[in-house]
Order: C-alpha cells, then sequence, then structure tokens
C-alpha cells in the first residue's frame, strides 16, 4: 500500500512538474509572440522618415549571426521579420523615385542594404527559397557578385535544390559569362530529380550563350518553374520583348527594302503595309501599323528608319 501511494505520489510530482514546463513554455511562446506584435505595432506608428530613408547610411548594425543569437530560437519568425523589412526598403525607394523602374533594374534606387539584408532573412532561415530567388533576380542589376554569394550560399545550404543552381547560371549568364553559366547548369543537372532540360542548358551555354533563343528559352523555364508572382511576371515581360526583337527585325527589313526601291524612308506605316501583309505571323491595325506583342503599335522612327516600341508599351525598353 505504501509503495502504491509513493509511486502514485511519485507520477502526481512528475505530472506537476511536467505541467510547470509546458506553462513555462506557452508562457515564452506567448511572451515572444507578444514581442513580436508590438514590435511591429510600434514600426507602422513610427514610419521611417523619407529623409531618412534616402540617406547612404542606410546601415544594418545587427550582423546575421547575432540576429541568429538574438532571436531566442526564433530564427523562421526572425527571418521572416527581415524579408518584410527587405520588401518595405525596396518598396519605399519604388514609390519615392519620380522616374520609370523595372524589377530586373533597380540600380537607380541606390538599394545598398538589399544584399545585408537578403544575407541576415537566409542566415536565419537557410531554407528561404523565396529570398534567394528574389536576390538572383533584382541583386545582379546592383551587386553582381554580391548576387553570386547570396545564390551560392543557398546551394551550400540547399544542395538537393536544382533551382538555385538554374538561378546561378540565370546570373552569370545575365553578364555574358556563359562558360560559367554553363558550368552551373552542369551542377545542377548532376543533383537528384533535376529535370533533363538543365544539361540542354548547359549544352546551349557553351554553344551560343548569346543568342536569342537561348534568353527565349531561360525566360520560358524561369516563368515555368518559378512560384513567385514577381519573377514570373518579369520573366513573361521578357520573354515579350524577346518576341518584340523578333518583329522588329521583320519590320526593319521591310523598311530597308522599301528604302531600296524609293531612295528614301516610309513616311507612314501604310507605305510598307503591303510588305508586312505578306509576313503570316505580323498583326497590323486598321492603319496599316505593326503592333507589338502587347497590341501597341509600333513607333515609326523615320530619322533612324526602324521601328521603336511605343512609350505605352509595357515591354521593357533594353
Amino acid at each position: 500500500m505504501t509503495t502504491a501511494v509513493a509511486k502514485r505520489s511519485a507520477r502526481s510530482s512528475s505530472s506537476s512538474v511536467g505541467g510547470k514546463h509546458d506553462v513555462a513554455l506557452l508562457l515564452i511562446i506567448l511572451c515572444g509572440l507578444v514581442m513580436i506584435v508590438s514590435l511591429a505595432r510600434w514600426m507602422e506608428a513610427h514610419p521611417v522618415p523619407a529623409e531618412v530613408a534616402h540617406m547612404e547610411s542606410d546601415e544594418l548594425y545587427v550582423t546575421p549571426e547575432a540576429a541568429k543569437s538574438l532571436s531566442l530560437g526564433f530564427n523562421g519568425l526572425a527571418a521572416d521579420w527581415y524579408w518584410l523589412r527587405t520588401l518595405q526598403y525596396v518598396g519605399r525607394r519604388m514609390v519615392a523615385y519620380p522616374g520609370e523602374i523595372h524589377l530586373d533594374n533597380l540600380s537607380p534606387l541606390n538599394i545598398k542594404q538589399l544584399a545585408p539584408l537578403l544575407d541576415h532573412a537566409t542566415t536565419l532561415d537557410p531554407q528561404f527559397f523565396a529570398a534567394y530567388e528574389y536576390g538572383a533576380m533584382v541583386l545582379p542589376a546592383i551587386d553582381t557578385d554580391a548576387a553570386v554569394r547570396l545564390v551560392t550560399k543557398g546551394i551550400t545550404a540547399n544542395p538537393q535544390e536544382w533551382k538555385l543552381h538554374h538561378h546561378l547560371g540565370y546570373i552569370h549568364w545575365q553578364r555574358g559569362r556563359f562558360s560559367e553559366a554553363s558550368e552551373a547548369y552542369a551542377a545542377g543537372a548532376r543533383v537528384a530529380g533535376a529535370p533533363s532540360w538543365m544539361g540542354v542548358m548547359s549544352a546551349q551555354m557553351q554553344a551560343k550563350g548569346g543568342n536569342r533563343e537561348v534568353a527565349r528559352d531561360m525566360y520560358r523555364r524561369m516563368y515555368t518553374e518559378s512560384e513567385d508572382q514577381q519573377v514570373k511576371q518579369l520573366a513573361l515581360k521578357r520573354l515579350l520583348q524577346v518576341d518584340s526583337l523578333d518583329e522588329r527585325d521583320v519590320i526593319n527589313r521591310a523598311l530597308n527594302q522599301h528604302r531600296t526601291m524609293m531612295g528614301r524612308c516610309a513616311g507612314a506605316w501604310r507605305d510598307i503595309a503591303p510588305l508586312l501583309a505578306r509576313v503570316s505571323q505580323m498583326r497590323l491595325d486598321a492603319t496599316g501599323a505593326p503592333l507589338d506583342p502587347t497590341n501597341i503599335p509600333y513607333t515609326l522612327d523615320t530619322a533612324r528608319c526602324e521601328a521603336a516600341l511605343d512609350n505605352r508599351s509595357a515591354i521593357p525598353q533594353k
């Protein structure tokens, strides 16, 4: 009887201790959540002044390693906070910038802290794929070496992710480093589960890296494989740009043919409409003006005697 009482007492004591531990853990989690919510509300109530947001000294005073130590094990939440701060940082600069900007060329915004912010987020959460992908698309126009370091860091932390090799290949290809791009795709092709086209891309980079068809294939793969809507939109715009370049080649040949026959450049699109009408893929509006892939008429630059994109077109100018 005494033994049974002792056992029940021990179980009761153990249950009591376990219960206290559970309560203590719950309190820690609740305190952490309260702190995060409070910090978020404080940030909303105290936005960064516009003049401060544009200062050159937009520095981060906490290293990624220190941030990881201070996060008290809530690394994922801390990484999300840095990710939100990254988007806010870029967003503020985009809103304040007076000119036209594109996602794949944010260099006019002078966003020097983009690389450190992405580095913080990925140090806190090495599997933060969205941060690597965003960096691969945006960073090359600001700091190519930082983009390469970020994606290489992602490959080291996620050796099973062949898509990161795809992004590394894209960075090198974008800068005309076709040999390095080929190596990146070849390495990705060796990852278990990688699609067969990774090996094909490696061969294409070696054979004809700067070819327009390679560019079309590159952006088509990016559009298909990416889960980020911003990246998909960028890839789609670049695909439309490649199609437009092909169309302008056809139009410019017609303009040159007219100039050869008439001794002068065409003064209006109707002058070469019969020539363009023979091209099956060319679309013309009611005035005979050729339409770009977004259905906006091309403009006729009579001084250079060539077709140009209208300012209303969503297709990147360069």
